[in-house]
């Protein structure tokens, strides 16, 4: 008969593969911090995928990957291809741009699209930035989830 000790650390040994994969970014897409300038903006999740999500978009993304080069869209095969050319470019041109140092932002980037997600200090503050990586070469589409302020913090108009 197990000692008790035994059935426990099997127990835990066990436990992380009955409860299935971890999710992940299945894709590796690009995504990180750019600003932080408000502290108690919430840290968007990012581009994570259960297993079953991860198979279920495989194949979605490898048709949406190549129609942009089959449509002549794209010199690369491939749309996701840029995506880590984009990431650093997106980076570096917000931060040298000083208008959105007082914000906190993450972006990620998937097929030449860009999310930015995050705080800013006004609406007009966040259209602002969305119109700036728009500017950034391969960008072909920007996509604001951020929100005006922080929990807690009164938003400016």
């Amino acid at each position: 008969m197990p000692q008790p000790w035994w059935a426990a650390l099997a127990w835990l040994a066990l436990a992380p593969a009955l409860a299935g994969p971890v999710p992940g970014n299945a894709f590796d897409d690009p995504f990180g911090q750019v600003t932080a300038g408000m502290a108690d903006c919430p840290v968007p999740s990012g581009p994570v995928y259960s297993a079953e999500e991860a198979r279920q978009q495989a194949h979605g993304r490898a048709e949406r990957g190549t129609s942009c080069y089959r449509s002549g869209r794209c010199r690369l095969p491939n749309a996701y291809l840029y995506d880590r050319e984009i990431y650093p470019r997106v980076v570096r041109f917000i931060q040298q741009d000083g208008r959105f140092a007082d914000t906190s932002v993450w972006i990620t980037v998937q097929r030449r699209w860009v999310l930015i997600e995050g705080c800013v200090r006004s609406r007009a503050q966040g259209l602002a930035l969305e119109q700036a990586v728009r500017q950034v070469d391969d960008v072909e589409s920007v996509i604001g989830q951020w929100s005006v302020g922080a929990p807690g913090m009164p938003a400016q108009p």
